[in-house]
């Protein structure tokens, strides 16, 4: 077995991991840099010919960070099938086509006000492409086996996202298992990751590897954010990952807003259309989340969602006390990026970021505590009240990775450990070899290892 580790090896996006087991050469997801520019540079590149030469992509989950780069592939001619369970076939569809949308969307808005650097801007890959992408997306039960020459293919549920699952590729006597993205074991909506089945090779995330969740309730902690903002006449602003996050935050609000928690007259809005998409297939694939079917069914009631780009600007001008969900989640596009320019500024407002924000990206920015962030080419002063509510994180933490790891039925012979910034890989590094006795090593960018 031979394992190339083409993205996501020294940074927390970008996940690429070439398996060669059995004569198939399989791609373990195909993700979008994100985060500081020395990485999204890397978009650009064209595929390597090992890439170009996969039989098949498996995809984890549908966060960009692991799907999102499939349309350049696409784009470049690349035509095998990419297997994934159903719900993130459906997830990958609405997420896909959105990141297209927003490529072509920028590429338009710098070439009308000049804040490109280059000559044309163009988009890293257009709708066309992510089309191409999506018509190669062959659906995977979950628990069922797919035979891709002479390896295995199985998909086991781990929490964190709708449909997202870890992999399990088998071949006679040898055998690997890629984690994706592992979920908390007391996520709001989504179930506790399956437990992991034997292999002989193990490639674990470790987004979360350095760190401990607090455990703080949400509900108390949004509500407190909520009430205080209110009293003081802002609004609230939450850059909100569209799938997963979002739908999170409308539960939350949802039960506080009947607990009389928070004030039943601020109205809560969700200006994303791809997180409005999203809701309704969490409502249409009740059956995989914790939360009562019936719950679910009412996530939007009396939520207002934003439908035009004409109404998005109007809500970006009022000064109405309100409450907003809006797409990105690290604030690098979308129709956030208008209600951060419109709300940054005032201090009675306060943004807050329920969840991961990698390194560079603009949601890191702001939390850091940056008195002003770009935006479409102007400078905006940070004046409003931020916090990071990390308690929303869809991420293990180091704690619980450790935990599930533990649940394999013996020993792996090896184990990598990737999608994490530095800090965070080497410590699960350690946790790993210290505590479970594994042998473990951290990848370099491009590495290739014999196994």
């Amino acid at each position: 077995m031979q394992i190339g580790f083409l993205g996501a090896a020294d940074t927390v996006t970008g996940s690429k991991h070439l398996v060669h087991l059995a004569g198939q050469r399989l791609l373990l997801d195909c993700g979008l840099y994100q985060g500081y520019k020395v990485y999204r540079e890397r978009n650009w590149a064209p595929p390597s010919p090992e890439l170009m030469a996969a039989d098949a992509v498996v995809l984890s989950h549908a966060h960009l960070d692991h799907s999102g780069w499939l349309p350049v592939l696409a784009r470049h001619g690349w035509s095998g099938p990419v297997y994934a369970s159903p719900a993130t076939i459906e997830l990958a569809q609405v997420l896909l086509m959105d990141s297209a949308h927003l490529q072509e969307e920028d590429a338009r808005r710098a070439n009308r006000y000049g804040y490109s650097k280059h000559e044309k801007a163009l988009p890293l890959y257009t709708r066309a492409d992510a089309q191409r992408a999506l018509a190669r997306l062959v659906p995977l039960v979950p628990g069922r086996t797919q035979k891709l020459g002479r390896v295995r293919l199985t998909l086991s549920p781990v929490g964190h996202l709708l449909g997202a699952c870890a992999a399990h590729l088998a071949s006679g006597e040898e055998s690997l298992l890629y984690s994706g993205d592992v979920g908390r074991s007391d996520d709001l909506l989504m179930p506790p990751p399956a437990r992991p089945p034997a292999a002989d090779v193990v490639i674990v995330e470790s987004t979360y590897g350095n760190r401990r969740h607090p455990r703080d309730d949400p509900a108390a902690m949004l509500a407190e954010i909520v009430r205080r903002t209110v009293q003081r006449g802002g609004s609230v602003l939450m850059p909100a990952f569209a799938v997963g996050r979002a739908q999170q935050l409308l539960l939350v609000l949802q039960r506080l807003r009947r607990s009389g928690e928070i004030p039943r007259e601020v109205p809560i809005f969700v200006d994303s259309p791809m997180a409005e998409q999203a809701t309704a297939l969490y409502r249409r694939h009740g059956d995989l989340l914790r939360v009562p079917q019936a719950e679910v069914k009412h996530l939007t009631e009396g939520v207002r969602m934003v439908q035009t780009v004409q109404q998005s600007m109007a809500l970006a001008r009022s000064r109405y006390p309100s409450i907003i969900i809006s797409a990105s989640g690290m604030a690098t596009g979308g129709r956030v990026l208008h209600h951060l320019a419109a709300r940054a500024p005032d201090p009675r407002n306060h943004l807050v970021f329920p969840g991961f924000q990698a390194g560079g990206s603009r949601g890191a920015r702001i939390v850091a505590g940056e008195p002003e962030v770009k935006i479409h080419g102007e400078a905006v002063p940070v004046r409003a009240q931020v916090s990071q509510l990390e308690v929303f994180s869809g991420h293990a933490d180091g704690d619980e990775l450790v935990q599930w790891l533990r649940g394999l039925p013996r020993t792996p012979s090896a184990a990598w450990v990737v999608h994490g910034e530095a800090a965070a890989a080497d410590t699960l590094r350690l946790r790993l070899r210290d505590e479970l006795g594994w042998p473990v090593r951290v990848p370099q960018a491009g590495a290739w290892v014999t196994v």
